[in-house]
């Protein structure tokens, strides 16, 4: 496939449905916000699509920047080593004010959770790292100076973990830590883990700390106000999520920005608010085949819908 040695490696989880979604097709420009191993916008350039896609780890923009559309006059692949959440700011940069279709593919790539360096994942032992950027605070420069308090609430908060005190408190009680493998160890040894178990128990904290590292879920919040802002009606926004904290915060934007009157039945005498975003889909699960040829895919949630001519409202 044409420049895209490292996009057929994987498949991205309801890649063909998100696509669909998003009906690309020739002269169409199309923000990918999170290029990764750059499945998505492999076939959106092969619909004919413009893409700018987004990323802040510098190790996926690197890859994509030898795909040859990159070198097309005008370039139909443009990179942006940013963060999706500064997409508008990006887009206008770069002379652009309205696109076709966003995707987002939210969370950790599968190219990151499968190098062991970056240490997302306790699949392999690796540094405490996490980090999507490359550069700020780690997971381990996290663990390592926080009070117990405040790892038991990123546990409770992001990663559902009932029992959040006590790994917070044995993990305090076993720093410095350093590695992924030293910290699933210490999560196991918290909460009892049996091998054999459906699900390691330190899948949760692993969860929580990345998603805390990353403020993840303050750029999907922003992310998703910025697609707000720069489809043009009848452009296409589709999210895949991966979590049910994730999933929440996409089915509540949607629901709010599709939604129509006035407020409150406290306040009757507001305008009249037009619907941002019309033809909400139900969520969208993988296939049974898609989940047992990837087991990652189980947790996966696609949402997909259409842009109206309603003005776009105030970034918060």
């Amino acid at each position: 496939m044409t420049g895209a040695a490292s996009s057929t490696a994987h498949v991205p989880v309801l890649m063909r449905e998100c696509v669909a979604a998003l009906a690309p097709a020739p002269g169409h420009v199309i923000v990918d916000a999170t290029f990764g191993a750059g499945g998505y916008s492999r076939m959106l350039l092969d619909a004919g699509a413009t893409v700018h896609a987004f990323d802040r780890d510098p190790d996926a923009i690197s890859a994509g920047s030898s795909w040859p559309e990159t070198r097309e006059d005008p370039p139909r692949l443009v990179l942006h080593e940013r963060r999706f959440s500064e997409m508008a700011e990006a887009l206008a940069e770069a002379g652009v004010d309205q696109v076709d279709g966003v995707a987002m593919d939210i969370g950790v790539s599968s190219m990151q959770l499968d190098q062991a360096e970056r240490g997302f994942a306790f699949s392999q032992d690796g540094p405490l790292d996490m980090r999507m950027s490359q550069d700020g605070m780690s997971a381990a420069d996290f663990l390592n100076t926080a009070s117990d308090d405040a790892i038991a609430n990123v546990l409770y908060l992001y990663g559902e973990e009932r029992q959040s005190r006590r790994v917070a408190r044995a993990i305090v009680a076993a720093r410095p830590l350093a590695t992924t493998g030293e910290l699933a160890r210490v999560v196991r040894s918290a909460l009892g883990y049996h091998p054999g178990a459906p699900k390691d128990p330190a899948t949760r904290s692993f969860q929580a700390i990345r998603i805390h590292v990353n403020a993840e879920l303050d750029e999907l919040t922003g992310g998703l106000s910025a697609a707000e802002r720069v489809l043009r009606e009848g452009g296409r926004l589709a999210v895949v999520s991966f979590h049910s904290l994730e999933d929440r915060i996409v089915k509540r934007f949607l629901r709010e920005a599709s939604a129509t009157g006035g407020g409150s039945r406290h306040m009757p005498e507001a305008e009249p608010r037009p619907a941002i975003f019309k033809d909400v889909s139900r969520a969208i699960r993988p296939s049974a085949q898609e989940v047992n040829d990837n087991p990652r895919a189980r947790s996966a949630t696609l949402r997909h819908a259409v842009r109206t001519a309603a003005p776009a409202r105030e970034a918060a």
